[in-house]
């Protein structure tokens, strides 16, 4: 999961070399926060979130395939 989210974010930003993403664990949830540099929380989160809504989309049916519920959280 963490590779599938940093590897898109990636893609996405002008600074890829400083996208950090940390795994938080709990008992039936992992939380993966997402860390990108300061100028490109607007490509991640998108025009009225539509880019971050579509990331979640493809971590939750891919979460959804190992039987796990995954949360992504973008960090300023």
């Amino acid at each position: 999961m963490k590779d599938l989210i940093k590897r898109i974010a990636q893609a996405l930003v002008d600074n890829p070399e400083q996208v950090e993403i940390s795994e938080v664990k709990g008992e039936n949830v992992l939380v993966l926060e997402l860390r990108v540099a300061k100028a490109d929380i607007g490509k991640i989160i998108g025009k009225q979130g539509r880019t971050a809504h579509a990331i979640r989309t493809i971590l939750s049916a891919a979460s959804a395939k190992m039987k796990k519920r995954t949360v992504l959280e973008i960090i300023e």
